[in-house]
């Protein structure tokens, strides 16, 4: 694709390591949760003071920061989602993100916040969308069941009046854009407000309530049903006709993901978005993922169930470089392994070497780096091929 300007790459950030290194391979913004009204309950999440030094960080550097306030409320939330709203006042961040109509109406009235519509809203019209922005919303994420048609009817109806953002990568649900209630019912943790216990990736079996010892397989392979269970969404191929639609922000999901994924999705957005070619599947291979899918967007016949709930890479992480030749060891290394270098520094991106040092089994241990030959920088990232077998699953 030719290179891109003006848009937006979105990354998720889960605490302020991976922030960082989101803006390290090539974000510009990052979104993440504070420690309340976050879909995202059980990541590290922010404190205000953390917030605080992000933001500082991201603007130095020309980046932005928005925050999730995306839980469906209920009216007991409000008093304390009022207060959270006036002290995000205070940190200057670029934008907040909410589910709620409620929540729009507290940002709007207490504050000068920029608001974003979530994908959580379900905006799947442009008579929505519009409704959003007469409400005051500067921007709309819509939602993952969208074909490319129908974001571009979106995308026109309100060209000049919001921004679009879409979901690109990443994890999904077999739910309508996340309003799931499976997993209040099966573990009393409540989705919508940020305890999802991921109950679609369980193993399901069909069961007669006259026979309670008898189970039959619904669909079955040698590890099990999984009838809930989606694949990951990847539309690094087609982020030109995305463009072409109207969509300016590309967002990647994943804000209790690894820092390699962080680095490794983010990268890989990247250099798509700037016209850099190279296989991107095979690099996306690299990062834990299930089998990938277009969803709904392209594909004239979805693609999102998977039969299997294990993830799959083709590379294991095996340090995080901390600057001075030294690393955070991740996983085992033996002498004589060969080692890739993931980096947003051309000089080292894409190159191996042999590690020259002893075995290292300590994980979370400082060491130090024996015989790579390339310039390493601060958050560059050592991995090795993982041994496994081919996988069958195909976009």
């Amino acid at each position: 694709m030719t290179k891109a300007t003006n848009l937006e790459l979105l990354a998720p950030a889960g605490d302020i390591t991976r922030a960082i290194i989101a803006m390290d391979y090539g974000a510009d913004a990052i979104y993440l949760g504070g420690k309340d009204f976050s879909l995202r309950a059980h990541a590290i999440n922010f404190t205000d003071d953390e917030i605080r030094q992000i933001v500082k960080i991201a603007h130095e550097r020309g980046k932005k920061v928005y925050v999730t306030v995306n839980i469906i409320p209920r009216n007991d939330d409000f008093p304390q989602i009022i207060a959270y709203a006036k002290s995000l006042q205070n940190l200057q961040i670029d934008a907040v993100i909410v589910a709620d109509l409620g929540v729009i109406k507290v940002f709007r009235e207490n504050t000068t916040i920029p608001v974003h519509v979530s994908t959580q809203a379900n905006v799947t019209n442009q008579y929505t969308a519009l409704e959003y922005i007469r409400l005051g919303a500067t921007r709309i994420v819509l939602a993952r069941e969208l074909s490319i048609n129908e974001i571009k009817v979106i995308c026109d109806a309100v060209k000049g009046q919001a921004e679009i953002e879409v979901f690109v990568h990443g994890a999904m649900c077999v739910s309508y854009s996340g309003r799931c209630l499976l997993s209040n019912y099966m573990t009393n943790r409540a989705s919508n407000r940020g305890e999802c216990a991921h109950a679609c990736r369980y193993h399901y079996v069909l069961q007669e309530t006259k026979r309670p010892n008898e189970y039959w397989p619904i669909e079955e392979d040698e590890h099990g049903a999984y009838i809930l269970n989606s694949r990951d969404l990847c539309l690094i191929e087609h982020l030109n006709e995305l463009i072409t639609a109207g969509v300016t922000s590309f967002k990647i999901e994943g804000r209790v993901k690894s820092a390699y994924y962080v680095a490794g999705v983010t990268h890989a957005y990247r250099q798509a978005l700037d016209g850099i070619k190279r296989n991107y599947l095979t690099e996306l291979d690299k990062i834990s993922h299930r089998p990938y899918t277009l969803g709904f967007t392209f594909a004239k016949e979805p693609t999102q169930y998977y039969p299997a709930s294990r993830e799959e890479q083709t590379y294991e992480f095996i340090g995080l470089v901390t600057g001075d030749n030294t690393m955070i060891l991740k996983n085992k290394i033996n002498p004589g392994e060969i080692l890739e270098i993931l980096s947003p520094h051309q000089a080292a991106d894409g190159k191996t070497f042999v590690w020259q040092g002893a075995m290292q089994n300590q994980p979370e241990s400082i060491v130090e780096i024996v015989g790579c030959p390339y310039p390493l920088h601060f958050n560059d990232i050592l991995r090795r091929p993982k041994p496994q077998q081919p996988s069958s699953d195909q976009i």
